[in-house]
Order: C-alpha cells, then structure tokens, then sequence
C-alpha cells in the first residue's frame, strides 16, 4: 500500500485535511489537477485572516504549510479512475501513474455550468456573482441584478435587498414567480424584467450592461448568477456512493459517503460553498478518517 490516505483535490479542503493528517504523521498523497472554481476570483472574502486576500495566494500560502510535514507528498495530475480494492482503493491518473491507499477522500470540488450567453463566463466570479455573503459587501447600494426565475429569484432577492435596495430579477423569459411573490417583489420597489438576455457587456470582466434581445440594455455594477452544478468526477459510479438530489455527495456528519472507506468535503458535499465552511469540512474528514485507521490497527 503506498499511502495512508489518498486526497483527490488539493484546494482549500483538501489542504485542511492534508494539514491534520500530516499532523498526525499519515502517509498521505494531495492529488491536485489546479482547476479551483474560485480561479477567476480576484479576491476572497468572509475568511477571517484572509478577507479580500486573493484566492491563489491563500492556496499557495496553505500548500506550504502542508508540505513542511514530511509524510505528505503532492502531486500535479488529474485522476481518472478509483476503484476499491481488497486492501483500500486505487487510482489512476491521466497521466498513467497509478497510486494506492487505505482510505480516500475527495476534495473534488464542483463544476459550474453557466447560462450560455455570450460574455456571462468572461464576468463570472467577478461581477457575476453566486454568493452574498462571498461578494455581496462590494457591490453595496450598486445597481444589481438576478439572473434568476421563480422560487430562488423570490428567496434570493430577500438576502440582496438587504444590501442592494435597487434590484432587478431577469427571469430570461416568461416569470415563473407566483402572482403573491410578484405583489411582493413589486411591493418592495424590485423591478421584474422578462425580456432574454443575449449579452453581457464587460470590461475585463467586469459588467457593465447587460443587453437584451429586444436591442434594449440594462447598466448594473453585479449581477447574481445561479450556475447548473455538476461533480468534476464521476466516481460516484465507480465507488459506489449515492448523489442527493441536488447532485452533492451524500456525507454523514463525519464527513463519511455512502461506500465504506470514502470521505468527502469540500465544495462537492454543499451548496454552501463559504471558504471558512469547506475548510472545516476537511478537518472534520481528515480526523474521522484518523479515527477510523487508529481502531484497524489498535
């Protein structure tokens, strides 16, 4: 067996984890294919320590600490394959390099899949939004939108009026807002526009008009996004834990899927996807899984 551990995804969970096993003198494998989702993120907020810090100084800063702990070894590479074996599991990368361990956590992250209007991936994560309380304080009192339709543009838009009183929901086509949630949008002075939108007007990624296909246009500073999520890996197939139906990993609060020997954290076990939150989740992974290799073996 090569490793104690084998952790697949080495950003801000998948370091925290490494981190408290390397403390605990584990023999653990960071495999790291460097595509954070937070990658066009010109800052981060809401962690304390590091508010307004820029995400890949954090990671950079973090992958040091870790590797000061000589069991922990890292390397660059995308997984394309785990297996569970008689003896833990197996991974191959795409690179034919092939890795064993006792346990596996995945730290994959999530994808996001925008709206396919031209300009929207230029702006996302910049001035196209997910996340109040990620983004939210930069763009106070601006003019902001929600690219948004129906039951999350109603609950989205209590949390941004809150910080942005002149608000407007794009449903990108016909509202499938009630007519109650219409009466109270329009109560609280946020406009509803039905029109599609076929274009983000940007500088360098930051907005500055969305345009609609009627040729009408719309001036905002952000604008609030809701992307299509999906697991970067399929291994759920292959190891044999079970998805929600939200298309997360299914953990227990020790961080534990559905298959025997697999943990997860991170982005690809929450919709809730804050910095301080995911950080956390690696921790709590890397300790149950320290736990569970000290009863094997006491």
């Amino acid at each position: 067996m090569d490793f104690d551990v084998i952790i697949i995804g080495g950003s801000y969970a998948g370091l925290s984890a490494a981190l408290t096993l390397g403390r605990s003198t584990r023999n653990v494998l960071v495999i790291d294919a460097s595509e954070p989702c937070n990658k066009q993120t010109p800052h981060s907020h809401n962690f304390l320590t590091h508010d307004g810090d820029r995400p890949a100084d954090i990671s950079a800063a973090a992958k040091a600490e870790v590797l000061k702990y000589p069991t922990v070894k890292f390397v660059e590479g995308k997984a394309i394959s785990a297996k569970q074996t008689e003896q833990g599991f197996s991974v191959d990368l795409e690179n034919s390099e092939h890795f064993t361990s006792r346990k596996l956590l995945l730290a994959t992250g999530l994808k996001d899949t925008l709206p396919d209007i031209k300009g929207l991936a230029a702006c996302w994560a910049i001035s196209a939004i997910h996340c109040p309380y990620c983004h939210g304080f930069e763009v106070k009192n601006e003019k902001v939108a929600l690219l948004m339709n129906g039951e999350h543009a109603f609950e989205m838009s209590k949390n941004i009026q809150l910080l942005n009183k002149d608000l407007t929901i794009l449903t990108n086509g016909k509202s499938e807002l009630t007519d109650v949630q219409t009466e109270k949008l329009r109560s609280k002075s946020i406009t509803i526009v039905e029109d599609e939108v076929v274009e983000f007007e940007h500088r360098d990624g930051y907005l500055e008009n969305v345009v609609f296909k009627n040729g009408k246009k719309l001036a905002l500073k952000a604008i609030y996004v809701k992307p299509e999520i999906t697991q970067h890996l399929n291994f759920d197939k292959q190891l044999g834990f079970e998805l929600t139906d939200l298309k997360i990993i299914k953990v227990n609060e020790q961080q534990q899927t559905t298959a025997k020997g697999v943990y997860a954290a991170g982005d690809c076990t929450t919709l809730f996807r804050s910095l301080s939150i995911i950080t956390a989740s690696g921790t709590m992974a890397a300790v149950m899984i320290n736990k569970e290799l000290i009863s094997e073996d006491f």
